[in-house]
């Protein structure tokens, strides 16, 4: 018994010792870097190792692509000409990666037990007309304000669709006019 109490406390000992040893070692050798070559600005710093492949990310490291596509809300006209053309509504969910928007209830005064809310699903980032759909839902309360909420197809549902694939062209329009001015190689 006395035996195996004694292996396992030199086991314990000569793990942590190889342990302590293989951490040392991937140390390396101090190499001081010389302020004449590498940049003080980290940015700086950052781009030149990114340049020469220095550098782990985690996506590299699981075997994931090397390049990354980020989109954001301002890049793409489909949602920029909604939230414009949305502008006077008060929003209740707003999810770009998801791919919705959705108003809050919205009343214009002219009938007070009605009111109106508006959901815009994005199903492509092309300016096309299948690319976006319109839903419209219709709340009507009365008195005791027992509240029938319908989905409604009307007008109003083609009308923003309309409204909303005029203004992304307009702005696609003047995105590829201002890329062409910077970069005059582009075709149109």
């Amino acid at each position: 018994m006395k035996f195996l109490n004694h292996i396992q406390k030199n086991i314990f000992y000569i793990s942590a010792a190889i342990a302590f040893l293989v951490s040392l070692n991937s140390c390396g050798i101090w190499d001081p870097a010389d302020a004449r070559k590498v940049s003080p600005n980290a940015q700086e710093r950052v781009k030149k190792n990114l340049e020469e492949g220095r550098g782990i990310t985690l996506g590299g490291a699981l075997g994931g692509g090397s390049k990354t596509n980020y989109q954001f809300a301002s890049s793409n006209p489909m949602w920029r000409a909604t939230l414009e053309i949305l502008d006077f509504l008060p929003l209740s969910n707003v999810d770009y990666s998801g791919g919705i928007i959705t108003t809050d209830w919205y009343n214009e005064g002219t009938a007070s037990d009605e009111s109106i809310k508006i959901t815009i699903r994005f199903l492509s980032n092309e300016i096309r007309a299948d690319g976006i759909k319109v839903i419209v839902h219709k709340k009507k309360c009365n008195i005791k304000q027992k509240c029938i909420v319908k989905k409604i197809s009307s007008a109003l549902e083609y009308e923003l669709q309309v409204a909303i694939l005029k203004k992304a062209a307009i702005f696609e329009k003047e995105y590829r006019r201002k890329t062409r001015k910077k970069r005059p190689d582009l075709k149109p």
